[in-house]
């Protein structure tokens, strides 16, 4: 109870207003009037580009959405056969009902590819895969996805008449190929590493002082769950193969997505705005890279020959068949197939988590 003659603490009647308290109403204030002189400087381009959605042809929307199935059960078929060479039998549907469901996630959560590839890891230990098993699939996968998509944007470089570094180009293909044919060679050759683990936790535990035998054992498993994989060069083609289904069906996607609206890129500039999209989709700024990512494919879409309203049109089509109508699907199919909890949904996901962690 406050004595007579003190004055009452200010934070008991509001809380007291700091030095710049009018700065946010001034930011406020000053992004609605940049939304109004960039809404004007643009109506004549959005105008245009509405026209051009009011006379969309349907049959290629159809293309587009097909082409997109196409290109993400690419990809459902690169997580199967991988999986199948390290004897997780899996069928085509559960496999692509995962990429679906994790494709969504990956789209729309914050931080949504931890999501994504924390739930891929826990689907396929479901089925049957080792821990290690389980995150060499998902290394491979990313592995082989960016060899392709490396590939896809060299080819529209090349086509389109840009100088590439040969020195450059080579040495990011190598890079690829020893990360691919690196993680190949320790699946079909565990043993061959075995006595190196052996040499460096030996030396390890010498400098931390631990007991000598400490890890031997946890080394061992992890090369008895990688002799399981058997990763043959009829496996390697064809992963690579539906690889490259996934990312020619998703540019064929981007090209439907075009010609719905009338607009007719370059073959080249097709190629190279889908790999730039990607690329700097890959930045995780906000889901599925709203905003920063269209803004790349317009720019992209106008210097391979489009207009403006039609680049805005087109990329306007491509979104809403490769990110909201993939997002619907996926959440359908997720509500659907993996609603359901079971008591090791929590056990697998720390278990990811720890194997995530440095030195796990």
């Amino acid at each position: 109870m406050a004595q007579p003659g003190n004055t009452p603490p200010k934070a008991a009647s509001g809380r007291v207003r700091g030095r710049f308290w009018w700065l946010k109403y001034v930011v406020g204030l000053a992004l609605i009037a940049l939304l109004i002189v960039e809404g004007t400087i643009l109506w004549p381009k959005l105008s245009e580009s509405w026209r051009t959605l009011t006379e969309i042809h349907w049959g290629w929307v159809a293309a587009c959405v097909g082409a997109q199935a196409l290109s993400l059960s690419g990809y459902a078929s690169v997580q199967q056969r991988l999986l199948n060479a390290a004897g997780v039998v899996a069928g085509h549907a559960r496999n692509l009902s995962v990429i679906y469901a994790s494709t969504a996630m990956a789209l729309t959560l914050p931080a949504g590819q931890v999501f994504s590839t924390a739930f891929t890891y826990k689907q396929t230990r479901k089925w049957g895969a080792t821990p290690v098993v389980a995150s060499w699939q998902l290394a491979m996968c990313g592995v082989i996805a960016a060899a392709t998509l490396a590939l896809l944007g060299a080819t529209g470089a090349l086509a389109f008449g840009t100088k590439v570094s040969p020195i450059t180009m080579t040495i990011s293909m190598i890079g690829v190929a020893l990360i691919f044919f690196g993680l190949r060679y320790i699946a079909q050759n565990p043993g061959s590493i075995e006595r190196v683990g052996h040499w460096v936790l030996a030396r390890y535990n010498n400098f931390r002082e631990n007991p000598a035998d400490r890890g031997m054992a946890r080394w061992s498993e992890i090369l008895t769950q990688l002799d399981s994989v058997e990763l043959s060069r009829t496996d390697t083609v064809v992963a690579f193969g539906w690889s490259a289904i996934h990312r020619v069906a998703d540019v064929a996607c981007l090209g439907f997505a075009c010609w719905a609206v009338g607009a007719q890129p370059s073959f080249a500039g097709l190629l190279i705005a889908f790999a730039a999209a990607k690329a700097v989709g890959s930045i995780p700024l906000m889901p599925g890279g709203l905003g920063y990512v269209d803004a790349a494919l317009i720019t992209a879409l106008t210097i391979a020959g489009a207009t403006g309203a039609q680049a805005i049109a087109s990329v306007f089509v491509y979104r809403m068949v490769s990110f909201v109508l993939v997002v619907i699907v996926g959440w359908i199919v997720f509500l659907i197939s993996f609603r359901a909890t079971r008591h090791d949904d929590a056990e697998m996901a720390i278990e990811f988590e720890r194997r995530q962690q440095p030195g796990a």
